[in-house]
């Protein structure tokens, strides 16, 4: 023991010198090989000993030598190491799992219950045992270190840290799981009370709502029923060909009779809503009758082929359905409503019983006052004048400064007269012409009247033979339109003849409203131009190149087909510039040149940006917004922004297929209770 001491003596002034060195780990393992195996070895021969003799006796002597080496060994370690080491080598000296005395106090000191040990005298034996014990140490470990081991071998109990750190592991997965368990409770009590509240508006007869549960079945997919039963119809006829074609003629009369059934059961629904209570079991009917189809008839090859014939058929239905729909709307715009109709034909009749006194307008000194604003509107339909100038006046400051020059053709000049009488404008003063008095606009002058006059024009448009049908195009019919043929569509370009006394005018075409005052265009600087208008040449709209025929040299030498087109419906025209540039000059020289229509096609468009090349000085965007006739995707503030909204296009305002959602714009200035209109049954 001495020569130990020194051992230790020796080492200790080294260890705290190199502490750095020398862990506590290493220390710790130097003392158990100093002082826990001679331990091992008395506790060892004890314990065999005891087990052989069962004396109580023996036991506690055992017990009381343990007690005193471990005093020994403590009061030894106690100089070299601090408080906490020493308990800490303390609880383990007492936990030594197998050789632990409670451990054996458990067993009752069986004798089954054999403690290796360095004096045992079956070496054999005893390392086996080893080997068995420690084997079952690890198995202990790897199921969460249980409690309790089989009847052959005793409990392992773990350090208090061990312990320790196992019931801090328990207590959060507890806390994990109990947060868990509330988190669903509330997710749970939050969708409940939601499907409560949706089952109270749920329609139990509304396909698609059959689970309250679901919200992608709340409306967002609302024809997903009818999109099934069209692929079934689908499918059931791609398998009666292929039933026929089999001689699966029990199959091909069954598939025929679902269908029929599935046809009359979806109808005209375009939605589940507008299903039948029947089409549940239709649809069932047709998938047992399409599953027995697929056993019996099933083949990738001839299902492929049948069903590419099927679109390419379909694609040629659509293409024939188009052609048919543009003729069709091209027909419509061509026609005049029985309303309207009846509407001039009565105004026409009254015009003519009034007096001659009675058929003057008042304030015919300002027509010719320069120092006025002037409106130019040329138009055949009499509603739809009495819009743009009720517009007009409503929406303007000072609507007595406000002059309005309308012309109109011998069948439509007395009622758009009388129309006027019975419902003046205010203070604003109106003044109706009839254009076949414009004795100077004749054939000699005008080269549109005198290719009107032409044989070939007339074969144009007057031979018996000519293809009018769907099969010869709507483009063919559009150019065909009587509003080409009419010179009120031609009079924009002689304003300064009709005009001669006014320095500028408004032109403005007979499917637009106005919505804001437009006294200020007057001020417009137009720098020297003569058109102010506002450009097409955005996303939506095209260019020159649209318009005019590039390939023929007279038009790819004068002009750029890039350039900006600019829209007719709202224009301000300078007429002093006008007479200086002669416009009307440079329109006849194009128009002359254009007598076989190899230039552009018919209409005022094209030779308008012919004739203004260069002359026209872009508006803002805001005094005239355009498409209303034929766009549906025009956005609702741009409308509310612009000063003039134009219905250019087929689809007119005062026809039945005018968009919807554009009309009311148009049909809040007209008094639909007015007697002339109850009695033609115009109604909003």
């Amino acid at each position: 023991m001495a020569m130990k001491r020194g051992l230790l003596s020796t080492s200790v002034p080294r260890s705290r010198t190199n502490a750095s060195c020398l862990s506590t780990s290493s220390i710790v393992v130097f003392f158990l090989l100093l002082f826990i195996f001679p331990l091992y070895f008395f506790v060892g021969r004890g314990l065999h000993v005891s087990s052989t003799s069962g004396s109580k006796n023996s036991f506690d002597s055992i017990k009381k030598n343990i007690d005193w080496r471990e005093r020994l060994i403590l009061q030894h370690l106690k100089p070299f190491f601090s408080k906490e080491n020493v308990d800490v080598i303390s609880a383990n000296v007492k936990d030594l799992g197998p050789l632990s005395l409670d451990s054996f106090k458990r067993n009752n000191g069986s004798a089954s219950w054999k403690v290796v040990g360095l004096g045992q005298e079956n070496s054999d034996d005893a390392s086996l045992e080893a080997k068995h014990v420690g084997s079952n140490v690890k198995q202990d470990k790897s199921k969460s270190k249980q409690d309790t081991t089989s009847d052959d071998h005793p409990d392992v109990v773990d350090s208090p840290a061990v312990q320790m750190r196992r019931r801090l592991r328990e207590k959060r997965r507890e806390k994990r799981a109990a947060d868990l368990v509330k988190q669903d409770d509330e997710t749970i009590m939050k969708l409940e009370n939601a499907a409560i509240q949706r089952s109270r508006s749920v329609d139990s007869a509304v396909l698609g709502k059959y689970n309250i549960w679901r919200r992608e079945n709340d409306n967002e997919n609302a024809d997903s029923t009818v999109r099934l039963m069209r692929d079934q119809n689908i499918m059931a006829r791609v398998y009666i060909s292929l039933a026929k074609m089999k001689n699966k003629l029990d199959l091909s009369r069954e598939l025929q009779i679902r269908l029929k059934e599935s046809q009359r059961a979806l109808g005209e629904a375009t939605t589940d809503a507008d299903l039948s209570r029947s089409a549940p079991e239709k649809i069932k009917a047709m998938g047992q009758a399409l599953s027995r189809a697929k056993e019996q008839l099933y083949d990738c090859k001839l299902v492929t082929g049948k069903l590419r014939a099927m679109l390419q058929s379909a694609e040629e239905q659509v293409r024939s359905l188009k052609k048919q729909s543009t003729f069709l709307s091209q027909l419509a715009a061509k026609t005049i409503p029985n309303g309207i109709h009846c509407l001039a034909m009565r105004l026409t009749i009254d015009y003519y019983l009034l007096p001659l006194e009675k058929r003057k307008f008042p304030n015919s000194e300002n027509l010719e006052n320069s120092k006025l604003y002037h409106y130019a509107l040329f138009s055949d339909n009499v509603l739809a004048a009495s819009v743009v100038v009720n517009s007009t006046i409503m929406n303007a400051k000072e609507p007595g400064k406000h002059v309005f020059h309308l012309v109109t053709d011998k069948l439509n000049f007395g009622a758009m007269n009388m129309w006027f009488l019975l419902n003046p404008p205010g203070k604003a003063t109106i003044h109706v012409e009839n254009v076949d008095e414009f004795k100077w606009l004749n054939s000699s002058y005008c080269p549109v009247l005198r290719q009107l006059e032409s044989a070939a024009m007339k074969e144009y448009y007057f031979k018996a033979d000519h293809p009018t049908t769907i099969s010869s195009g709507a483009s063919n019919l559009k150019y065909r339109n009587p509003k080409y043929l009419s010179m009120l569509n031609h009079l924009r370009f002689y304003l300064p003849q009709i005009y001669p006394k006014l320095d500028k005018i408004l032109f403005l075409d007979d499917d637009i409203v106005v919505q804001k005052d437009l006294s200020p265009l007057w001020s417009v600087d137009l720098h020297g131009k003569v058109n102010g208008a506002v450009e097409t040449c955005g996303e939506s709209f095209h260019r020159f190149d649209k318009y005019l025929n590039f390939s023929n040299p007279h038009i790819s030498r004068n002009f750029d087909p890039s350039a900006c087109g600019w829209a007719y419906g709202m224009n301000l025209f300078d007429l002093k510039e006008w007479k200086k540039k002669d416009i009307t000059g440079i329109y006849h020289k194009w128009q002359n040149m254009n007598e076989d229509r190899t230039l552009w096609k018919l209409g005022t468009l094209p030779p308008g940006l012919i004739t203004f090349y260069g002359l026209t000085h872009p508006l803002e965007k805001t005094w005239h917004v355009l498409g209303l006739g034929y766009n549906p995707s025009i956005d609702k503030s741009e409308i509310e922004k612009a000063a003039v909204v134009h219905y250019n296009g087929n689809m007119k305002p005062w026809l039945e297929i005018a968009m919807t959602k554009y009309r009311s714009v148009w049909t809040k200035y007209i008094k639909y209770d007015h007697p002339y209109l109850r009695r033609c049954n115009l109604s909003e």
